[in-house]
């Protein structure tokens, strides 16, 4: 089993969850000792609070734990960091087969650490015995996903290039029985991928696209594209260095469809799959492309470049035209694309776009039943005049700057054939501050949620 986890433990320590509201009754079921210690400790239910409840040895006898009803999935997340070595289980039984799981998740969330560059490695996990209604392969799937994403973008771009990246989808693929196959370089020209090499060729380390595929051909083509910006310089439109330091992520559309396409292999939806992923770094040199420049797509859609540091919805383009040869019967874009997304909802709340109203349902509802929430913001077509251009099809990015993740997703969805189900996800791919089982640095904020439609949409 999964490290995080054990099917039973004669020794294990329960873990008693309460509310606020519900403590006053569990103590008045205890005894005289317990009640005493309880309160001498001043524990009072607050969400995330716990205590150590001790037997007569000063060994830990049961831990209680401040819980709200509302949060299903981080609710033991700090308390697994926190807690001693040892094996726990938690003393709830009211738990259905979703709230078990979600635990189970955030059990082990709640102990990530990105060690690699550290002597001080991450401890032996805490053990938790499954819930009797749990999932488990749904569970071990999302936390290996999330960890997987978390590893992609927390690693710095001196170790995770355009290769390496590209390599992460190889070695996905082989794990799971599927096939890929890598453009490099001047090959993307001479495969009508001109848009990718444009952004990627003044990087050292040349651009590539990962083609990755796995399930039966018989059944619906589901394809994820995510953009593999490995790190982001702004081009020759240069970032200032206050808004560079995090570029290392934006790579992190990319490491949430390889995610996402572990948890679909991992519990095998009955589906075709294909994951597109153009990978890049964004650099300045003698032959980086400029402003003013004008691109060919291999759409066929001329574009005129404003601002270098608009490049991923560049080589998303490139990759969605693609994605559409296929007729897929779904196709989902994931991207750290605008940080005007971001003013808009903030860090947690990815917007997702889609001319699909039920698509869209599908999104809002699953987002709230896996407590990893989307929200629509809409493919307002007027703004196309803001990106109107003399000299080109389409200018790259909209005017004045005002609306920019609907001008954004307005580009893609120029390259998306219009009878395809298409939906777009700007997802910011990373927590600036830390929280139960979500630390400092990158995550995979969207990822859940869209496996759980892919999964009602095809497995019912």
């Amino acid at each position: 089993m999964f490290k995080f986890f054990v099917e039973s433990a004669e020794n294990a320590i329960p873990v008693t969850p309460v509310t606020a509201e519900s403590l006053q009754k569990w103590l008045a079921t205890q005894d005289s000792f317990i009640k005493s210690y309880v309160t001498s400790q001043g524990f009072e239910a607050e969400p995330q609070s716990f205590a150590l409840i001790p037997n007569t040895d000063g060994q830990t006898d049961r831990v209680l734990i401040g819980v709200t009803p509302e949060d299903k999935l981080y609710r033991f997340a700090g308390l697994a960091k926190n807690l001693p070595q040892g094996t726990y289980y938690i003393d709830d039984d009211t738990m259905d087969a979703q709230e078990a799981t979600q635990a189970a998740i955030g059990w082990a969330l709640g102990q990530y650490k990105f060690d690699r560059y550290l002597e001080d490695k991450a401890e032996e996990p805490k053990k938790l015995v499954v819930p009797a209604k749990t999932d488990i392969k749904v569970a071990e799937s999302a936390v290996k996903s999330t960890t997987l994403v978390r590893d992609l973008v927390n690693t710095p771009a001196n170790d995770l290039g355009p290769e390496e990246l590209a390599k992460a989808g190889e070695d996905l693929a082989r794990e799971f029985g599927g096939e890929s196959s890598i453009i490099i370089g001047d090959d993307l020209l001479k495969q009508n991928y001109p848009m990718i090499h444009a952004v990627g060729r003044a990087a050292d380390r040349p651009p590539r696209l990962l083609d990755m595929r796995w399930g039966d051909e018989k059944a619906p083509k589901v394809t994820l594209v995510g953009k593999g910006v490995i790190f982001d310089s702004g081009g020759l439109n240069i970032k200032p260095g206050s808004s560079m330091g995090l570029m290392k992520k934006d790579m992190g559309g990319a490491a949430h469809v390889l995610g996402l396409a572990r948890m679909i292999m991992e519990n095998n939806l009955p589906v075709r799959l294909r994951v597109l992923v153009p990978a890049v770094e964004n650099a300045i040199s003698g032959n980086a492309f400029r402003p003013g420049d004008v691109l060919q797509s291999r759409k066929g859609i001329s574009v005129e470049i404003e601002n270098t540091d608009a490049e991923g919805r560049l080589v998303l383009a490139d990759a969605l035209a693609e994605a559409c040869n296929e007729k897929p019967d779904l196709l989902i874009d994931f991207a750290t694309l605008t940080g005007a997304a971001r003013v808009a909802l903030g860090p947690d709340v990815p917007p997702v776009f889609t001319d699909n109203d039920a698509l869209a349902d599908l999104f809002t509802k699953a987002g709230d039943q896996m407590q990893d929430p989307l929200w629509r913001l809409p493919l307002w077509d007027e703004y196309y005049s803001m990106m109107k251009s003399s000299v080109a099809d389409i200018c790259h990015t909209g005017a004045g700057g005002q609306g920019g993740a609907i001008t954004a997703a307005l580009f893609l969805k120029k390259f998306v054939d219009e009878d395809i189900n298409w939906a777009h996800i700007d997802t910011w791919a990373w927590r600036k501050s830390s929280r139960p089982g979500r630390p400092v640095g990158g995550d995979a904020i969207g990822m859940r949620a869209v496996y759980q439609v892919i999964k009602d949409k095809y497995s019912g």
